[in-house]
């Protein structure tokens, strides 16, 4: 997903270097070479943002799952807690980077706007839009784990214990009611 970001902002950046009517909406009249510190930058900030927004979002929603065992529900809350934490942050973000392309040098005018335009797609299509319809799609296979690499690591909790969905096993007799889930404290 980061790719996908990074590679959306490069392209803004080349349609802005390339001089023509982007170009000349931020002072670039005439084909401009790029810097080569500018993508190894670019792809340093935009990883570290886009992986705080990652790890906000999915931890909210492994939370959920684990309290429900619900895949649905998991997605659908995580976005709704996360979503407008995410984006306040990545509208600062975007702000603070916007203020860089009014800049004299074209280095950091070209960082500006190519900052601007990662954070804007990675927080709004990937984050809000690209994440949430994959793990749609994979289901419970999004909290898949080896039992091998379950076993080996280390089982953390900052906030206390939380409680775990635990299904109960299949009826034996095909005319019961499937048994209601049951949480269980770990």
């Amino acid at each position: 997903m980061n790719l996908l970001s990074v590679a959306a902002a490069y392209g803004v950046v080349a349609l802005v270097l390339q001089g023509g009517w982007a170009g000349q909406l931020i002072g670039i009249d005439h084909p401009t070479p790029l810097a080569p510190f500018i993508p190894v930058l670019m792809f340093a900030v935009l990883f570290g943002l886009s992986m705080d927004y990652e790890v906000f979002l999915v931890a909210r929603m492994r939370e959920t799952w684990l309290a429900t065992g619900s895949n649905t529900q998991a997605i659908v809350k995580g976005l709704a807690g996360t979503a407008r934490v995410i984006t306040a942050a990545a509208a600062i973000m975007i702000a603070v980077f916007s203020a860089f392309i009014p800049s004299t040098d074209i280095a950091v005018k070209v960082i500006g706007i190519g900052m601007a335009a990662a954070i804007l797609i990675d927080a709004t299509v990937i984050r809000m839009l690209l994440v949430p319809a994959v793990m749609h799609l994979l289901g419970d296979r999004n909290w898949w784990l080896p039992a091998r690499l379950d076993r080996a690591l280390p089982e953390v909790h900052i906030e206390g214990h939380p409680q775990h969905y635990q299904p109960t096993s299949a009826p034996a007799d095909a005319d019961q009611a499937p048994a209601a889930p049951q949480l269980a404290s770990v």
